[in-house]
């Protein structure tokens, strides 16, 4: 199942895709089923609610995929049954608890970076849930770093049960399904993070170069979170970035150094995960701070990242207070 949720001007209403350009709004559906079908008021709810709620949402589309042309007809003229390219969507999981985001994981993206080292072990950070913003939304270019705006189109899993301290043979047990996150970076402070010496200049300098990560609407989401019945092998999927229609960044997953199950199983020796929650696995080589010459967005701009079998996140950057 392919999950979105639907912009509604308040909190939003959990959606399921439909064939294949269609929503069903989960809680309008519920609300006109009288008690039938109960669904979560949220993504992250029916997460929450495990394998329960997801069986409602299957029984809701059977439903659906059952009824008369007339019968669907009327769910369209209530909303209930949506057009997928006339829907204002928010990210799919518009409130986790944590998002996580894993640095220096692709191979070939640390070829382009000055030929920086793999490491050892798996990094990443924390990203600020007001960063988050969906499909179709706006990236915001603010203006006190408005030059070095670039793309890094991630491959993201979702976490679906508390996880903490599991190992790498059950690691997969934890993960509900997976989205696309684009971890758009201002990178005004990279050089710093280049030229730093000693170990407080590199630790200050690397901290200012997350903080470019952090600006609202810097970590577009969607426009689904998929189901992991539906993806075979997390593993061997294309992920491709493109600026304006041009490929930016095109590679296979399988360029992972730290795999789905080796971060969750190193990162839940400390953090605890919950249900909703998104860990975005890095970004893959073909970065515009990469690039000779260098790439970076702008207004205008059009920034839209694909990867098989999730779907396709588009965003158009726009100045602050347009």
């Amino acid at each position: 199942m392919k999950f979105s949720t639907i912009d509604t001007g308040q909190s939003g209403h959990p959606a399921v895709l439909f064939g294949d350009a269609e929503l069903l709004d989960l809680t309008a559906y519920s609300a006109r089923s009288a008690g039938s079908h109960i669904v979560p008021p949220s993504v992250r709810g029916i997460l929450e609610t495990g394998d329960k709620a997801l069986e409602v949402v299957r029984s809701c589309l059977d439903e659906v995929d059952t009824m008369s042309e007339d019968e669907r007809a009327g769910l369209r003229e209530e909303d209930i049954l949506r057009d997928l390219a006339g829907t204002p969507l928010n990210a799919p999981i518009p409130d986790p608890r944590l998002i996580m985001s894993a640095g220096l994981n692709y191979g070939r993206h640390l070829d382009e970076m000055s030929g920086t080292p793999r490491p050892s072990r798996p990094t990443a950070f924390i990203k600020a849930a007001s960063t988050l913003t969906g499909s179709g939304k706006p990236i915001i270019v603010p203006p006190q770093c408005a030059d070095h705006i670039d793309f890094e189109g991630e491959f993201t899993f979702v976490f679906g049960r508390p996880c903490h301290r599991v190992s790498i043979d059950e690691a997969f047990d934890y993960v509900a399904g997976y989205t696309i996150v684009n971890d758009v970076s201002a990178r005004d402070w990279v050089p710093e993070v280049f030229k730093s010496e000693g170990t407080f200049g590199s630790i200050q300098a690397w901290e200012r170069n997350i903080m470019g990560k952090q600006l609202p609407t810097f970590s577009p989401s969607g426009p689904f979170m998929v189901t992991k019945d539906e993806i075979d092998d997390p593993h061997d999927l294309q992920l491709t970035t493109t600026l304006n229609g041009k490929v930016m960044q095109s590679t296979k997953t399988d360029d992972l150094i730290f795999k789905v199950h080796d971060l969750i199983s190193y990162f839940s020796e400390w953090y605890q995960f919950l249900p909703g929650d998104l860990f975005t696995t890095g970004s893959p080589a073909g970065v515009g701070f990469g690039r000779d010459p260098q790439v970076f967005m702008k207004a205008g701009d059009v920034i839209e990242v694909e990867a098989e079998g999730i779907g396709k996140l588009s965003n158009t950057l726009v100045s602050e207070g347009v």
